[in-house]
């Protein structure tokens, strides 16, 4: 009868653990997905072009990376802050840098802070609309052009906003499929030769 309860036990401890480690793998791409449709944590906007109107006020935007534990790369922004006015094109650079001896697939999630402000900062190219792929020992730079929408002006909760953090986390991510079959061929034809 114990022997029973003890198995029971440990199912139910192999069966949280196996869902928290699905949890945790999900998390990333998931807050990503959820913070694009609802807007939440500073998401940002996609825009085809700056506003038009460009105002004499100015603020600072400040860059931001980081990458998720265990990722290999190296990531930086180029540069940690510049001042632009309101509606006025931005563009900035990120540095990526892959030490590895094998080719490293990544995606940037992204947030804005303060977080009222992320409605208002609009991203016209970025690189993390698409997963990054870096060879052994390349190193990239990587632009996202964007604008602060002179509508940040008339809201109530984001109209003294003088400074903006961007922020971007890289995590890894499976090859691309093309790239792992290039990959798979590449390591098809060594073996035979040798």
């Amino acid at each position: 009868m114990a022997t029973d309860g003890k198995n029971k036990t440990l199912l139910q401890l192999v069966g949280v653990v196996v869902f928290m480690g699905a949890m945790a793998w999900a998390a990333v791409p998931f807050y990503n997905w959820f913070c694009r449709v609802t807007g939440f944590g500073g998401t940002t906007n996609v825009a085809e072009g700056p506003a038009g109107e460009i105002l004499d006020r100015t603020i600072k935007i400040r860059f931001d990376g980081s990458k998720a534990r265990g990722f290999p790369w190296e990531f930086k922004p180029v540069q940690t802050e510049m001042t632009l006015r309101i509606g006025e094109e931005g563009l900035a650079f990120y540095e990526a840098y892959n030490p590895t001896d094998h080719p490293v697939a990544g995606q940037a999630s992204y947030n804005v802070y303060p977080y009222e402000a992320g409605a208002y900062f609009d991203k016209i190219e970025c690189f993390c609309f698409t997963e990054q792929v870096l060879q052994p020992g390349e190193r990239v730079q990587m632009p996202v052009s964007f604008f602060v929408d002179p509508e940040i002006v008339n809201d109530r909760d984001a109209k003294y906003t003088k400074h903006i953090t961007l922020s971007y986390t890289f995590y890894e991510i499976d090859l691309p499929e093309e790239t792992q079959a290039a990959l798979d061929t590449k390591t098809a034809d060594e073996s035979s030769v040798n």
